[in-house]
Order: structure tokens, then sequence, then C-alpha cells
């Protein structure tokens, strides 16, 4: 009779010691699982830097600073595009998961197109994923995530999307140096500005002219030569705000040389020189686009040059940009836009 009980006690206790264990493989299987699946970073406001790059080639690293966000120590971000990828650390969530049939495939492509992402608070890696092609409706993007300590990938990738908002999330983790550049190319105001030259190649009469701006309630309207304009100081108050907040639409430095060149051998025709009051100058370049369009349906125009867009020259010459008139072209005026209304005598 011991000896049964001896046997009952020593099955039951093989049975718990085996429950024990099968508890806690599922258990570890769950947390691995959980932690697969875990892509999204809730407290984006920690986040210190970002690193991205892509299977060409493209590295950025975007930094937050004192001064904002800056792409790989050099340009400040626009705040369009942070805002977007900071959206997706924070909101990401897996949509479904890779069937078993298709993991391979959807592994294969990701080997050559997904995009490494490493996310850090102060020093500390707190993400690492790889955000690949879209799914078939275009509404999630493919992921597979990392252990942020190992670098180890997990085995399983996920369609991932953001709830609410129909697209993928590729394009959001931006690899390109010149794609996360502010598009604010020139910002000041009057209180910086100690000269404004503006200067015309392709008129008859001269319409070139000079501002020095002496104090704030102080000008003084003139010609190349030097000689002083009378000027309507209203009108003149007015220009000088127009140098606030002005973008170019598409920077196209690098993107295409032989523009680049083709630009270079041609003379600008209007040539604006900015003088600040910490003695730096600035100086912008403007030059004629071909118009490539058909006659104006409307008015039966034919165009020698496209009457929107033009391109424009900047940071010494480094950097080329298309840019619109409705934007730029207020800066171009003529010195007679500020001459004097004449009182007529009643």
């Amino acid at each position: 009779m011991k000896k049964v009980s001896s046997f009952i006690i020593l099955i039951l206790l093989i049975l718990v010691g085996l429950s024990i264990y099968i508890y806690k493989s599922k258990s570890k299987l769950s947390t691995v699982d959980e932690d697969s699946r875990n892509f999204s970073f809730k407290d984006t406001a920690a986040i210190t830097r970002i690193f991205m790059a892509d299977k060409e080639g493209n590295k950025s690293t975007i930094e937050r600073t004192k001064k904002g966000w800056v792409v790989n120590g050099k340009y400040e971000c626009r705040s369009d595009a942070i805002l977007n990828i900071l959206e997706v650390i924070k909101l990401v969530e897996v949509k479904m998961s890779v069937p078993k049939e298709g993991r391979e495939n959807v592994i294969k492509y990701m080997s050559s197109n997904a995009i490494k992402v490493e996310i850090y608070c102060s020093e500390k890696k707190v993400r690492q994923y790889y955000v690949g092609h879209e799914t078939y409706d275009s509404e999630a993007s493919y992921m597979l995530l990392c252990d942020p300590e190992s670098g180890e990938n997990y085995k399983d990738p996920y369609a991932c999307f953001i709830a609410g908002f129909n697209g993928y999330l590729q394009p959001r983790f931006v690899t390109k140096e010149n794609e996360w550049r502010d598009r604010l190319v020139i910002n000041y105001t009057p209180p910086q500005l100690k000269q404004i030259k503006v200067q015309h190649f392709d008129q008859g009469v001269d319409p070139s002219f000079v501002i020095d701006l002496l104090s704030a309630n102080q000008f003084k309207l003139k010609k190349l030569n030097g000689q002083d304009l009378n000027f309507d100081e209203g009108k003149l108050r007015q220009y000088l705000i127009y140098f606030q907040n002005l973008s170019y639409e598409v920077l196209i430095t690098g993107k295409n040389k032989k523009l680049q060149d083709s630009l270079n051998n041609v003379k600008p025709f209007c040539v604006i020189s900015l003088s600040t009051t910490n003695f730096n100058t600035a100086e912008y370049k403007f030059y004629r686009k071909k118009f490539l369009g058909d006659i104006n349906p409307e008015h039966g125009i034919t165009y020698n040059f496209d009457p929107d867009r033009l391109y424009m020259s900047f940071n010494n010459d480094k950097d080329w940009a298309l840019i619109q008139y409705f934007v730029f072209g207020k800066l171009m005026l003529s010195s007679t836009y500020f001459t004097p209304a004449v009182s007529v005598k009643k």
C-alpha cells in the first residue's frame, strides 16, 4: 500500500512539474510574440535621435537640438516631415500577421527594399525595425522588429498601419538628406536687414535699386550708382515685409546636374542681395524657366518662358531650387514701384 501511495505521489509530482514547464514555455512564447509586435514608442517627446538607411546607400540621422530637428548635423528639418514620422512612431500598430505561406516572400522582398530605422532616447536605443513595402491594398506596410539590445531580428514580419489613416507608412521614413531640408529659404524681418540690392538685367530702362535701412524708421532708396530716389514710405515698408517666410517648391540640387550646368552658363535676369545687421550677406539669383506647354487656351498667348515658375540659386550657388512667381515675384519690383503718387489739385 505504501508503494502504491509513493508511486501516485511521484506521478502527481511529475504531472505538476510538466504543467509548470508547459506553462512557462507558453508564457515565454507569448512574451516573445508580444515583443515581436511592439513597434510603437509612445513617449515621442523623449526621442533625441532617429537613424534611417535604405538599400541604395542613402542615410539620414535626424537629431533634436535647441534650434529644432536637424538632419545629418547640417540643415533644419521640415516640420511637416518631423510630425509625420513621429506620428508613425507613436501610433503604429499591427494590422495583421503575415500568413505562413507568404512569410518567406515578404522577408525576401524586404531584404532588398526595406528601410532600417533606429530610435534613440539620449544614447539608449529604444526601437529598431525595418519598414518594408506596402500590402496589396496599399493601406499598410510590412515591418519587422528587432531586439534593440542584441540587434537580432524577430522571425515574423507584420502588416502595420495607423488606425484611421489610409495609406502605407514607408514614405514617412525619409532617407535622402535633401528631402528632410526645411523649404524656407528667405525669412528676414526689417530689423535684421541693413541693405537690400535688387539688380535687373533684362529690362531696357534700368529698374535696379538699393534700399538702405538706416534705422527702424529711416530708409533711403537709391539707384545702383548712388543717386537718391524719392519714394512712398508706405510702399517701401510694405516691400520690406515681403522678405518673410518665403519657401522654394522643389530643391533640385544634385538631382539634375545637366540643368544646373546649363543654368550656370546663363546670366540671371535678376539678382537680389541681402546684407544683415550682423554683417552677413546672402545672394539669390533668378533664372527663367523655358515654357514647355501649349498656347494658353484661354488667352491664345504663346509663352517663351514659364509664367508660373522659375529657378533660383542660393547658398553661394551651392543650391538650386524650382520656385513660384506667386511667392517670389513680389521681390523683383522695379524702382518705379516706390515712386510717390502725384497729388492732383482740385
